[in-house]
């Protein structure tokens, strides 16, 4: 509601241009457009927050079902005189250590989530002037996904990264950097197009793995970002996006994909927490 009223503000002052000098409709005119950017990002942070929400919810509904589940067990063991102290006394154990479980896999998801929002609304605000078609950010079941069109990166056959895209490297990496817990998984990706060389690369799996390697190569020579925290390889034409009967579905195929998600051991904690015994 606020945003609607400093816009209605804005094009009140606006048509009032008339009685302004020309310095001074030059600053309200540049406040609209910012109020006009505002709004966009917010919109996108909040379309990210309902989503998280939605995955949220679901996942709480289950675990409530599950709850509910093993209250009525206890309910019907009550009843039944012929069940013994020491069965009721383990479900009831089993119940308190669900409710455990329940608050701890909230716990984690929520922290989990929070700082995946973070980190994608983040990495959007930083590539905001670069073409959608160029690049793509998105969250996935816990990780951020970035995904770089090959024409941006390199020549047509080959893996050495072109200038132009040392700019969008050089801010993914500034948010690697600030995001020093999360571990950076880079895919490299070709089409289904036949290659076959003497020289290095030799096909399609050479290729897709040179331009993995290389996309880590520039994070960790130009942008400081630690090599131990990287994994680079390629999957040549056998992870296709769309079809390769038409070009943009080659091109979609030929993307090099960076994955940002938490290091490999506090990603297992958070899939494997269990129910104390």
């Amino acid at each position: 509601m606020k945003i609607f009223k400093i816009l209605a503000v804005s094009a009140m002052v606006l048509g009032l241009t008339s009685c302004v000098s020309k310095k001074q409709y030059e600053a309200l005119s540049s406040n609209y457009k910012q109020c006009i950017e505002n709004i966009g990002e917010r919109q996108r942070e909040i379309q990210d927050l309902k989503s998280q929400n939605s995955a949220l919810s679901g996942e709480n509904n289950l675990l409530k079902s599950q709850h509910d589940a093993l209250k009525s067990s206890l309910d019907a063991c009550l009843s039944n005189s012929g069940k013994s102290s020491a069965n009721i006394d383990k479900l009831v154990g089993e119940i308190n250590a669900s409710n455990s479980y329940i608050k701890q896999l909230i716990s984690s998801n929520a922290k989990n989530d929070s700082l995946n929002l973070a980190l994608s609304n983040k990495l959007k605000r930083s590539l905001d002037n670069v073409a959608d078609d160029d690049v793509q950010v998105k969250v996935l079941k816990g990780v951020v996904m970035i995904s770089l069109s090959d024409k941006m990166l390199y020549k047509t056959g080959d893996y050495n990264i072109l200038p132009a895209a040392q700019e969008v490297l050089g801010k993914v990496a500034k948010v690697i950097n600030d995001y020093d817990k999360y571990s950076v998984l880079i895919e490299g990706n070709t089409d289904n197009a036949a290659l076959s060389s003497a020289n290095l690369p030799r096909d399609n799996w050479d290729l897709s793995a040179l331009r993995g390697t290389a996309v880590a190569k520039i994070l960790q020579t130009q942008f400081g970002v630690d090599p131990a925290r990287i994994t680079a390889g390629g999957r040549s034409e056998y992870n296709p996006k769309a079809t390769n009967m038409s070009v943009s579905g080659r091109a979609e195929n030929r993307r090099t994909e960076i994955i940002i998600m938490p290091k490999l051991d506090e990603f297992m904690k958070l899939m494997d927490i269990a129910p104390k015994k």
